[in-house]
């Protein structure tokens, strides 16, 4: 299982949200270079970026940063956060990206969704953030009517390969990962699954690892020193 320690930016600076929530961020880091050269240095080989301002404004807000971040890092690293174009789409692509993942724009415009996998592929991820069990749109603030089930169930029709799946109840919330969420998404998605949300200790990881997800992505438990990367990677395989 790929382990993808995440760099979420809001104002330039790396923070974390508590449960979606814009007003309960907090700033962990002034300069994220920083953190991506720690990441590389781990021995991650995977990275998760997401531009926070971008999932509210609707376009990406932090292009250079992020193409910084890219450099610094090295390795595969792939982006969201108000991707809802093909110019934006290919302008993160450009920067670097090697994934770039596609959120509220997978439910209000599938001709777009089907535009990106038509031309990029794998290279296209499904971003699937679930509120009480529901898909949530424009960077967490919109619940939709769309069960995760059937939403998964679409998108693999639709030729999605690589789906992210947030819990936004234990985003940030150092309450452990939605096991019971995910044992059941992985049975019902052939695709690449990467586990969002809560991952907390090295119990998570193992527990995600042995369901045959394709990664986990880490953030708080990181940044709290809950989990040691090396560590985590190590458990991650």
């Amino acid at each position: 299982m790929i382990l993808y320690p995440a760099i979420d930016l809001y104002d330039g600076k790396a923070v974390r949200l508590f449960r979606g929530d814009y007003g309960q961020m907090t700033v962990y880091s002034h300069h994220p270079e920083e953190l991506a050269e720690a990441f590389r240095e781990a021995g991650a080989t995977h990275m998760h970026l997401v531009d926070l301002e971008g999932a509210k404004a609707g376009s990406p807000q932090n292009l250079p940063l992020i193409q910084r971040l890219i450099k610094a890092f090295g390795g595969f690293t792939q982006v969201g956060g108000g991707i809802r174009s093909m110019a934006t789409l290919a302008s993160c692509l450009e920067a670097g990206a090697n994934r770039v993942i596609l959120g509220t724009a997978a439910v209000t415009d599938r001709a777009f969704l089907q535009e990106a996998l038509g031309a990029f592929g794998e290279k296209i991820a499904l971003g699937m953030d679930l509120r009480d069990g529901f898909v949530s749109i424009r960077g967490w603030q919109e619940k939709t009517p769309y069960p995760a089930d059937t939403f998964l169930r679409e998108m693999e029709d639709l030729g999605v390969k690589t789906l992210i799946c947030t819990d936004i109840s234990k985003d940030g919330a150092m309450s452990g990962t939605n096991r019971e969420l995910y044992a059941r998404l992985s049975q019902n998605f052939s695709g690449n699954l990467i586990a969002s949300g809560g991952v907390s200790t090295l119990a998570d990881i193992a527990a995600l690892k042995e369901m045959g997800l394709s990664g986990a992505i880490v953030g708080k438990a990181y940044y709290s020193g809950a989990i040691d990367l090396t560590e985590a990677l190590e458990v991650a395989g």
